[in-house]
């Protein structure tokens, strides 16, 4: 074994580490020597959001230790921050396995450091974390969760006073104070119990009130209450809240998928927590045909992310991606809005640069603003502090299954978008169509827009400088021509330059530094490359659009924009 991760694994055998983790290095030595260099060859990264990793013993998987670490730097930096005030954070964790400890873990480290503590008494979902540390008045907060990552992994996701992950420069100073922290010594572990209090039903009850105000056409619902739905938590939080928040705005006929009920760690029904994946939704889709529903909601782990499943125009039911389930809700958002009289000429909408150009589209024709800012809900949260009193938040979100309505909470959360999918549902109903119907009406009124994605792995030691040779190659030489139409444009995120490539023309992006590429054709193509930062994987986002004159027409229209992308992926070497 390496030197260096040798002496790491004594450390911890001759450390103040507790028995059973001894005996699991002991273990491990015996049996997973492979196991045990990889448990100890670095430290686990404390990113800009925090930690994800697999659980275990070890300095680079999630366990009470690294996570006690990671707990103690991040409240000696809210406390430089807020050097002689009272300093509150807020506490939640999902279902998964351990989380419930970590979040104690976190709970009585942050107490010990004299820090008063907010802890849900069980398991919720990270939207209501967001939402309690603004209603609280809290100066951070943290939960417990891998979001939908597969049963092994764990994690911490730490938030700022607004409700939102971290952003600079607060993120880049935790980092500092959590990689200061070299020594289990070095963490306050208990004598803080008197500062931690439990969080329970009060919290839930502020949350759905919350939700309920963001509903437009409550008298659809009532028109339409038994609207039958059909929902899967996927073994996760969503479980505690989703039910509850759709009998108060009304709907009276609910099935919630009984096998992936139980919230579990082990995630019994599926190979990965994901409702982004078929296989994950399948036992939903399947409940939805017995029973000829409407509509099929599921929520990830944590409750941030959410999957939905309609009948589509054969009457087929079918999975809607990330892209569609933002562009129906945003159109929702700001049509019913406007219809309603309770538009506002502020109103504003967020997007991200790498979620389909359609959204910018709907909000240019319904005159309200739209800014595209950096992947990632956090980024989402700063512009609407940045823009607060000037501007109203109305919706935000991804392609990445992610939505954010209304402005009481600063991350992407499924509680509140399962309502308002469902009141859209509603709504269509009413009006004799179905969320599909709809989705066609935007097509033929905004465009047709097709999306695409696909990630290439560079396994092995050289996996992240092939990765970054191939961004860097695309930087020097981009691509003239994209399935034989030319590249006009190269907008590079890192160096934060657009570039005109027919005219030389060149000006400054206004986002913070990222390293994604994208290209822009004469035909209205987007194709944007964004490497991983955690994994040797880099990402291709694809965009094609045309006109959609008639229903009729949708099959053959879907099918060439299909073809478009494997063209594009075949002329661009990325198969």
């Amino acid at each position: 074994m390496d030197a260096a991760i040798l002496e790491k694994v004594n450390s911890w055998l001759n450390g103040n580490y507790d028995a059973a983790t001894k005996d699991a290095i002991r273990k491990m030595q015996e049996t997973q020597p492979d196991e045990l260099a990889d448990a100890f060859y670095r430290n686990l990264e404390f990113g800009t959001g925090g930690l994800r990793g697999i659980m275990g013993v070890g300095t680079n998987r999630v366990n009470k230790y690294t996570i006690g670490m990671a707990t103690q730097g991040f409240a000696n930096y809210l406390k430089k921050s807020y050097t002689g005030a009272e300093i509150k954070v807020a506490i939640a964790h999902d279902s998964r396995n351990n989380s419930r400890f970590f979040a104690e873990t976190t709970a009585n480290v942050f107490a010990a450091n004299g820090i008063k503590v907010f802890l849900f008494e069980a398991l919720r979902p990270t939207p209501e974390l967001s939402f309690a540390i603004r209603h609280l008045g809290c100066q951070g907060g943290v939960v417990c969760t891998a979001s939908h990552n597969p049963k092994e992994y764990n994690g911490y996701k730490a938030y700022w006073n607004d409700g939102g992950q971290l952003v600079p420069p607060h993120d880049k100073n935790v980092i500092k104070e959590v990689e200061a922290i070299t020594n289990v010594d070095d963490v306050k572990w208990d004598g803080g119990a008197a500062n931690i209090t439990l969080l329970g039903t009060e919290m839930d009850e502020a949350y759905i009130n919350m939700v309920k105000q963001l509903s437009v056409y409550p008298d659809v619902i009532a028109q339409q209450h038994d609207l039958k739905i059909v929902y899967t938590p996927i073994h996760g939080t969503g479980i505690t809240l989703v039910p509850q928040v759709l009998k108060t705005f009304g709907f009276t006929n609910v099935t919630v998928v009984e096998e992936q009920s139980n919230p579990d760690g082990n995630f019994p029904t599926v190979a990965y927590p994901n409702p982004e994946e078929s296989e994950t939704m399948s036992i939903g889709l399947q409940k939805a045909k017995v029973l000829d529903a409407d509509i099929l909601l599921g929520t990830d782990p944590d409750a941030d992310r959410v999957g939905i499943g309609v009948k589509n125009h054969k009457g087929e039911w079918v999975l809607m991606n990330g892209n569609q389930t933002a562009v129906l809700a945003f159109a929702y958002m700001m049509e019913a809005r406007k219809a309603k009289g309770i538009a506002t000429p502020n109103d504003m909408v967020i997007s991200t640069i790498v979620t389909t150009q359609m959204i910018n589209q709907v909000a240019k024709q319904n005159n309200v603003a739209c800014y595209n800012v950096l992947t990632g809900f956090k980024w989402i949260a700063e512009l609407i502090k940045e823009k607060e009193g000037k501007e109203n938040y109305v919706i935000g979100g991804e392609e990445s299954f992610g939505l954010m309505i209304g402005d009481k909470i600063r991350d992407k959360d499924a509680i509140s978008a399962v309502a308002l999918m469902c009141e859209m549902a509603a709504y269509e109903k009413a009006k004799g169509r179905t969320l599909f119907d709809k989705m066609i009406e935007l097509y033929i009124q905004y465009g047709f827009y097709y999306e695409n994605l696909i990630s290439i792995t560079k396994k092995g030691m050289n996996g992240q400088k092939e990765i970054a040779a191939m961004m860097e190659s695309y930087r020097q030489q981009p691509p003239a021509t994209i399935d034989g139409a030319k590249v006009v444009e190269l907008l590079d995120y890192d160096l934060q330059t657009g570039k005109n490539l027919i005219t030389g023309e060149s000006w400054k992006i206004e986002l913070p530094k990222s390293n994604v590429l994208q290209f822009i054709t004469e035909d209205g193509s987007k194709i944007s490359a964004r490497p991983s930062g955690t994994e040797p994987k880099i990402k291709f986002y694809f965009s094609v659009n045309t006109i959609l004159k008639e229903k009729a027409a949708f099959d053959e229209q879907y099918a060439a924009l299909q073809n478009k992308v494997k063209r594009i992926i075949t002329d661009m070497n990325l198969q």
